[in-house]
C-alpha cells in the first residue's frame, strides 16, 4: 500500500508540474499539450470507441506474434544450448540479427506480404523469437554441471534430465528473456503499424501516426500514456508474480 502510494504521489507531482509549466507559457501548448487536453481526447477516443478497437487489435496483434516468438525461440534455445553445431550456425545468426533493428524488417515483410496482417505478424515474431532463443541458451549454460551430475546419480537420464533438472535451474534467465522479448515485441510492433498501413484493422501504432501527421499532440501523447499503461499492467499482472515466485522458490526472498 505504502509503494503504491509513493508511485500516485511521484506521479501526481509530474502531472501538476507539467500542467503548471504549459499554463505558466514556459513550455509552448503547440509542442507539449497539457494533461487535460490529453485526458480529454482519452476520454473522447474511449467514448466513440476508436481508443478500445485500435488497443484490441494491437494487442491481438501481439500475442500471436509474441507467443509464436516464444513457441520456436525455448526450443530453438535449448538446441543451441545442447549442440556445438547449433551454437556455431543458430547462435552465431541469432546474436547478428538480435543487433538488428526489428524495423528494418517492415522494408522487406512489406514487399514480401504486401500491407496484410501476415506482414505485421513477421515484424513482431522476428522481434521477440531472438531474445527469448539467446535468454534460454544463456540460461541452460548458467546451470552448474554438479545440478545434472547429481541428477545422473539419482538416475535421471536423456529429456527428464533435462525437464526435471536444466530447465527449471534456468527458468530465471528464460523468463528474463521473455521480458527482454515483451519488450521487443512492444518495439517491434510500433513500428510495423507505423510503418505498413493495413486496411484491416486501426491499431494504436497508426493512431499514433495520424497524430503525427495531424500535428494532434493531444493524440500523440495520449497513444504513448497508453503503450505504457499496458506495458506497466502486463508486467504488473503476469510477469512480477512470476518472478516473485520464482524468487521465493530460488530461496532469493521478496524484492
Amino acid at each position: 500500500m505504502k509503494r503504491l502510494l509513493s508511485a500516485f504521489i511521484f506521479f501526481a507531482v509530474i502531472v501538476v508540474t507539467w500542467e503548471w509549466l504549459v499554463r505558466k507559457g514556459v513550455w509552448s501548448p503547440v509542442l507539449v499539450p497539457s494533461p487535460l487536453d490529453v485526458l480529454k481526447y482519452l476520454a473522447g477516443a474511449i467514448r466513440d470507441g476508436s481508443m478500445i478497437d485500435a488497443s484490441f487489435v494491437t494487442l491481438k496483434r501481439l500475442l500471436l506474434g509474441y507467443f509464436t516468438g516464444l513457441l520456436l525461440g525455448l526450443p530453438l534455445g535449448l538446441l543451441n544450448a545442447r549442440f556445438k553445431f547449433c551454437q556455431d550456425t543458430i547462435g552465431l545468426l541469432a546474436l547478428g540479427i538480435q543487433t538488428l533493428p526489428s524495423v528494418c524488417f517492415a522494408p522487406l515483410a512489406l514487399l514480401w506480404f504486401g500491407l496484410t496482417e501476415t506482414a505485421m505478424f513477421s515484424i513482431v515474431v522476428m522481434g521477440s523469437l531472438w531474445s527469448v532463443l539467446l535468454a534460454t541458451d544463456a540460461g541452460v549454460r548458467s546451470v552448474p554441471p554438479i545440478y545434472m551430475r547429481a541428477a545422473r546419480t539419482m538416475g535421471s537420464r536423456g529429456f527428464h534430465t533435462w525437464f526435471a533438472v536444466i530447465l527449471p535451474a534456468a527458468l530465471p534467465f528464460i523468463v528474463s528473456g521473455m521480458k527482454q522479448g515483451w519488450a521487443f515485441a512492444w518495439r517491434s510492433l510500433m513500428a510495423a503499424e507505423i510503418y505498413i498501413t493495413v486496411l484491416s484493422g486501426s491499431g494504436l501504432g497508426l493512431l499514433l501516426h495520424y497524430g503525427r501527421e495531424l500535428s494532434a499532440l493531444d493524440q500523440v501523447f495520449g497513444i504513448m500514456l497508453v503503450i505504457i499503461a499496458i506495458g506497466l499492467l502486463t508486467d504488473r499482472l503476469f510477469f512480477a508474480p512470476f518472478e516473485r515466485f520464482l524468487h521465493r522458490r530460488w530461496g532469493l526472498g521478496n524484492r
